[in-house]
């Protein structure tokens, strides 16, 4: 199976490669450079491995949440290479590609939603892959709610940083362990769209919509302020 899979829905890009279990990856912290670089780090990385585009199984693509910009180039990009190609494309959940961060059994993973708010969602890892626990939100920290009160969770991404580390200090009796600077990888994007592509979970490009949860795509720095004061 040969996988080429984007993930841009934070302030990390990043571009991986698998095939047949082995993966590469391009990855920076590079905000606003993501358009500059996904594309020819596609072409790099199928070079390095003396691929053609033509030899791809599918496309793969973290479908967010995340920044709304680089959530839209993501789907834009997979689903126009996808097109060319004429071949299926795999979303993934960015907050599962996230919790594959994480070392444990059980993962919150939660980003930095900007605006006093957080994306989470629960996951347990099952082998290779995880079953997700929780729906995915967008809120409020303070409303964020682990499944059960067990203390071995993990909690990982830049939502346990976001509104001074409320996140992290709210469920310090649960959380083992917190990594808040981890980022979303397309190195896990692709492991899970492999598993997933495996059981059939692969759609037609056309078919690819991105995960924003966010319905308000932009606030005044007037309403900005007025939802802090909301939540204080």
């Amino acid at each position: 199976m040969k996988l080429l899979a984007f993930e841009t829905a934070t302030e990390a890009c990043s571009v991986a490669l698998w095939i047949d279990g082995q993966v590469r990856e391009r990855f920076e912290i590079a905000p606003r450079r993501h358009a500059e670089l996904a594309l020819p780090w596609a072409e790099a990385l199928l070079a390095e491995a003396g691929l053609a585009k033509s030899q791809l199984d599918a496309i793969a693509v973290g479908r967010g949440p995340g920044a709304f910009t680089g959530v839209r180039l993501a789907i834009a990009v997979a689903q126009g290479i996808a097109l060319a190609l004429d071949k299926p494309a795999v979303p993934v959940s960015t907050l599962a590609a996230l919790a594959m961060r994480g070392e444990g059994p059980r993962m919150l993973a939660a980003i930095d939603a900007r605006m006093g708010e957080v994306y989470a969602a629960a996951f347990r890892r099952e082998g290779e892959e995880l079953a997700l626990q929780s729906t995915e939100t967008v809120g409020a920290p303070h409303d964020v709610r682990l499944p059960d009160s067990e203390p071995d969770w993990e909690g990982v991404g830049t939502g346990f940083a976001a509104a001074e580390g409320y996140l992290q200090r709210s469920l310090v009796s649960q959380l083992r362990r917190v990594d808040a600077t981890a980022l979303p990888h397309a190195a896990d994007v692709a492991r899970l769209a492999a598993a997933a592509f495996a059981r059939g979970e692969s759609v037609a490009p056309e078919r690819l919509e991105p995960a924003y949860l966010r319905d308000n795509v932009a606030l005044t720095l007037a309403q900005q302020q007025a939802l802090r004061d909301s939540r204080r």
